[in-house]
């Protein structure tokens, strides 16, 4: 997980968007192609649906479990939603990002401000927008998953959202999933090599210089 040459420290890149704008697609794309990029694991309060396994889908915890956690500031960031409760551990994050490894959030934008609160140095943030409503509601009805009232709801919701783009680093607009995923791979290429996070930067450039 270490760079060949200059040891340094993994960051977290965050991609938010409403839902419906491409940013799971570009998510599993980026993980599928960059083996240096793990993606976050939550923790929930919710009962496993069939099928997620518990360390690798969440992990699954019961409501005291969770608010011990936060008392002792294990979480990263956490919200409730719906009367059940997510949050990032901190300490995965962590050991990661101390290794020289690269952890993927897909989280809305509140989660995004709480990590900014607690992470800054470490994080990237993405937000990801439609090239246009109309796109963004002809892909939620694509999807199947949803009845008119829901997609109504979702592009009502979309509107708040995209409201946040001023909190992020980096904007890109999905016209289309190629392009997104290769200007995002981008982004993270150029953070990779900040100055800050190459922190075996001074050995090996007085191991250069000593040569």
């Amino acid at each position: 997980m270490q760079d060949a040459f200059v040891q340094r420290r993994g960051l977290m890149l965050v991609l938010s968007s409403p839902s419906g704008a491409g940013k799971t697609t570009i998510s599993r794309e980026l993980l599928g192609r960059d083996g240096n990029l793990a993606l976050s694991i939550s923790a929930t309060t919710r009962a496993p649906r069939p099928g997620e396994q518990d360390g690798v889908h969440y992990h699954f915890l019961d409501e005291g479990e969770f608010r011990h956690m936060v008392a002792d500031g294990d979480f990263l960031e956490h919200a409730e939603v719906f009367g059940k409760f997510y949050g990032t551990p901190r300490r995965p994050v962590e050991r990661t990002l101390e290794a020289g490894g690269d952890v993927l959030f897909d989280i809305d934008w509140q989660g995004t401000r709480q990590l900014r609160d607690t992470a800054r140095a470490d994080l990237v943030s993405v937000f990801v927008l439609p090239p246009s409503m109309d796109a963004l509601a002809e892909r939620l009805r694509q999807r199947g998953q949803d009845s008119e009232a829901v997609v109504q709801d979702r592009m009502a919701k979309a509107t708040d959202e995209m409201s946040h783009w001023r909190e992020y680093d980096y904007i890109v607009v999905n016209e289309s999933i190629d392009e997104s995923v290769r200007r995002v791979a981008a982004i993270l290429q150029a953070e990779r090599l900040r100055r800050e996070r190459q922190t075996g930067l001074a050995d090996f450039v007085g191991r250069l210089t000593r040569s």
